[in-house]
């Protein structure tokens, strides 16, 4: 499991063991993670991944679910080449290594990933999920892409966008109670900017007990006590997902 001390637990010891029945594709110059489900729809999800990066078994897994539901789901590598985050690099090298992948600067590979769902998808209402570092990306695309209909921030990094909350569209935020990187105060003071200046219906969610990265954690290392918390972030997902989509 994660260790706590850690600035970001999203941890490979959390990992699915799990193979995904999407496909990887190159778009323009980016590659991606595809999955479409068997009947046609002309909805689609963009997921953005962790420091994990796109291949990450956990987010492949959640791309499929989002299928499963009746979404094509596409995962970019919103790195573009570069190397994700691994468990076994070193922890005080963190910082450095996140000041050249910023969650802010990803709007040319969202424009280019909208681009292909419209025109080799066929989707024309688009939301857009992400976890940690991409939860802190999703912020701040529904801060400025209208073009996106919906978000669901995940465990997203408040600090990296703060005081910027003027919402374009719908946006769910899950927190989980027990996540060390994200104090419960930061989630406090979101809900209570979002209320001054958000314009658009909103939702912000804290688990009881939940850890950073519960949501697309490892199905084995669920515990008895997590697991109805685990599964009500993901039918929460799905829903907010479904009512705006």
């Amino acid at each position: 499991m994660a260790n706590e001390s850690r600035p970001c637990p999203c941890d490979i010891g959390d990992r699915f063991d799990y193979g995904g029945r999407g496909q990887e594709v190159q778009v323009e110059h980016i590659k991606a993670y595809v999955c479409k489900p068997s009947a046609g729809t002309d909805k689609a999800v963009i997921v953005i991944h962790d420091i994990f990066g796109w291949q990450l078994p956990n987010t492949r897994y959640i791309a499929d679910m989002l299928t499963a539901n009746g979404y094509i789901a596409i995962c970019p590598d919103c790195f573009v080449g570069q190397e994700a985050w691994k468990p076994s690099n070193d922890w005080a090298s963190f910082e450095d290594w996140l000041k050249t992948r910023d969650a802010g600067k990803i709007d040319k590979e969202v424009d280019v990933v909208l681009k292909y769902l419209r025109e080799q998808c066929g989707a024309k209402k688009i939301g857009v999920i992400g976890f940690c570092w991409g939860g802190a990306a999703v912020q701040h695309l529904m801060l400025k892409n209208p073009h996106l209909k919906t978000g669901v921030s995940l465990y997203g990094v408040i600090s990296r966008f703060e005081d910027k909350y003027s919402l374009l569209n719908p946006t769910f935020f899950i927190f989980g109670e027990k996540d060390n990187i994200i104090p419960l105060e930061q989630v406090s003071l979101l809900e209570q900017k979002l209320k001054q200046n958000c314009k658009v219906d909103y939702e912000v969610k804290i688990y009881p007990g939940q850890t950073h990265g519960f949501v697309h954690r490892k199905r084995e290392d669920i515990n008895p006590q997590d697991k109805p918390y685990i599964e009500e972030g993901r039918k929460d997902m799905i829903n907010w997902l479904n009512k705006y989509l």
